[in-house]
């Protein structure tokens, strides 16, 4: 049988090292789906939902570098769209097939037909649609190439008419190439930075994903300098461990010793970091940045010196023109301040709630604590991220995924689904939240349809915890943000998973042992305090005063009970405030 259209992209992808489509198949997408079964060695992931799909493929593409979502015609691409943004803004290589009605219906209004030019071209970096069978094999190449470079989505529309049709040969070529060359600035801005640096004593480091491959470089500058090391969300798994000048994470998630420390030095230096809030940068400080992408030096901060080069070759080729520092009296400030804060984050350890009202970083210390050396966890968004972020400490083996850029909810499920597939002899735990697990609950079937056996840990404080924090340090009462939740370990079961509930702190350790000795899929439902805050770095007054009259408005509307229950869950973040 001759060769299709169909057959010749399924051909590129596996040439390319796609291990899996992660789709809805049906329609027009048929044909792809035939041509994936015939050619064998691609699994086709039957996701519930294509948004699903789109997370798993964003969370494999971290891990593994490429992969390959799909929807069919109209609500299939609709439903991608989310997902896609998300690995876009993350950085991840996604190859998306869009396939979509036949050519000639084309601009009839036809049943489910959507412009994909229009639709994705904002979460894209390439987006073509084929409409001959000639134009096919050299936009794959194309998109392969611009997702791997450019380090986002790529989107291929394909109508099913012509998915059917002879495949065509080309003249140009079918090959994917993935170089990898040494970025670094030239000698003289590397003179022009060592000079700058040799000069300044209170030195931080800030470094982000970006950084990622960097660890070993990182710390001998900062060694050299005594200069303090503080990371972003993304960047925490692969900077933190085994770094003796680490002084934790800033941003909205982050910590005061990391604020503080930025905040009193005389110089800052930006290393693969696109860290979006401003607010959290100072001000009256040298700044330098380095980063791959030039256009991004200086969008986020006041910069004095930008550079291009990855972080890996630009602090290999500094290092030798940097001179040895010998006042550390900064850095032995700065590490005692992250000491104290260190404590005071124990402190919500140690007094581990009560029923049905257990302290969220409790449950994240005890998933630290048994979780595997090269656990990879994924967060949602929400509540989960700062638990995740603040009690789940780094080894130099452990991965940890998340929607840091886009922030949507209901990632942790779906990309922990593409994390078990890319990483099959690694545990995999998702951090979710109730309202995040909600969202998707139907794709738990997934997870138990290709037994995988991912941990779902369900931080259920019945209430968008996020949202109700937001809502009361604008000064707002919450409202419209409890959610009435099913028995989410009865759910499980129901799905085929081992479920279990945890209402009691003494309940909590067992539940989590259990599930992760588990040989298969678990969910593991705990009861947590609906009231527990999540202090930023810096605490202004403004959110002060909006967390005081949301509670005012709360007595005088009758709900004196909620704002006991408030004051009571974080009576020791006082002593952040005084």
């Amino acid at each position: 049988m001759a060769k299709n259209v169909a057959d010749q992209l399924v051909e590129m992808l596996v040439n390319a090292g796609i291990k899996r489509i992660y789709a809805v198949t049906g329609d027009s997408l048929n044909e792809v789906n035939d041509a994936v079964r015939r050619e064998g060695s691609i699994q086709w992931v039957h996701v519930r939902h294509e948004e699903a799909g789109a997370y798993a493929a964003g969370a494999e593409a971290q891990l593994n570098g490429l992969a390959c979502c799909a929807g069919s015609s109209g609500p299939g691409h609709v439903h991608l769209i989310n997902g896609l943004y998300d690995a876009h803004r993350s950085g991840a290589p996604v190859i998306a097939i869009a396939s979509t009605i036949a050519s000639f219906e084309f601009g009839s209004s036809y049943f489910q037909e959507t412009n994909t030019i229009k639709l994705f071209d904002d979460c894209s970096y390439y987006n073509q649609i084929a409409t001959t069978p000639k134009q096919l094999p050299r936009m794959l190449q194309a998109a392969i190439q611009n997702a791997l470079h450019q380090k986002g989505v790529a989107v291929v529309g394909l109508p099913g008419d012509v998915a059917a049709m002879d495949a065509v040969e080309i003249n140009t070529s079918v090959q994917s190439f993935n170089p990898v060359p040494v970025v670094r600035p030239s000698d003289a801005d590397l003179q022009q930075l060592a000079s700058l640096i040799n000069k300044y004593h209170k030195i931080t480091i800030f470094c982000g994903i970006g950084a990622a491959d960097a660890h070993d470089e990182v710390v001998a500058l900062s060694q050299k300098l005594h200069a303090t090391v503080a990371y972003s969300f993304r960047a925490k798994m692969d900077i933190q461990y085994d770094n003796p000048n680490e002084v934790g994470m800033t941003g909205l998630l982050g910590l005061p010793s990391a604020y503080h420390s930025m905040h009193e030095s005389d110089l800052l230096i930006l290393l693969g970091t696109d860290f979006p809030y401003t607010p959290f940068m100072p001000t009256d400080c040298k700044i330098i940045q380095v980063d791959t992408k030039p256009e991004r030096i200086g969008r986020r901060a006041k910069v004095d010196v930008g550079l291009c080069g990855t972080i890996k070759d630009t602090l290999a080729t500094l290092l030798p023109l940097i001179a040895q520092k010998q006042d550390d009296s900064f850095l032995k400030a700065q590490l005692k301040v992250y000491a104290d804060v260190k404590d005071k984050m124990q402190t919500y350890v140690d007094d581990s709630g009560s029923q049905d009202k257990i302290h969220p970083e409790y449950v994240a210390s005890i998933l630290d604590k048994h979780a595997a050396h090269d656990a990879i966890f994924t967060v949602d968004t929400g509540m989960s991220c700062v638990w995740g972020s603040r009690y789940i400490n780094a080894t130099g083996k452990r991965k940890m995924i998340g929607s840091f850029n886009h922030g949507s909810m209901a990632n942790a499920m779906p990309q922990a689904i593409g994390a078990a597939l890319a990483r099959p002899g690694q545990q995999v735990i998702a951090l979710c939240g109730d309202g995040g697990i909600s969202m998707l609950l139907g794709d738990l079937a997934t997870i138990v349809q290709y037994k995988l056996p991912v941990k779902v840990v369900v931080f259920n404080n019945r209430s968008l915890g996020m949202v109700k924090l937001e809502m009361e340090v604008a000064g707002l009462p919450d409202w419209q943000t409890d959610m009435y939740n099913p028995d989410f370990a009865l759910v499980a079961q129901a799905m085929g998973m081992k479920g279990i509930t945890a209402k009691r702190p003494e309940d909590v350790e067992q539940a989590i042992t259990e599930a992760l000795a588990f040989d298969g899929p678990a969910l593991v439902n705990v009861f947590t305090d609906p009231n527990a805050l999540a202090m930023p770095p810096k605490i202004e007054f403004e959110q002060v005063k909006g967390m005081a009259v949301s509670m005012t408005k709360l007595m005088l509307n009758g709900h004196m009970d909620e704002v006991l229950d408030t004051v009571k869950a974080n009576y020791k973040h006082l002593k952040d405030l005084l």
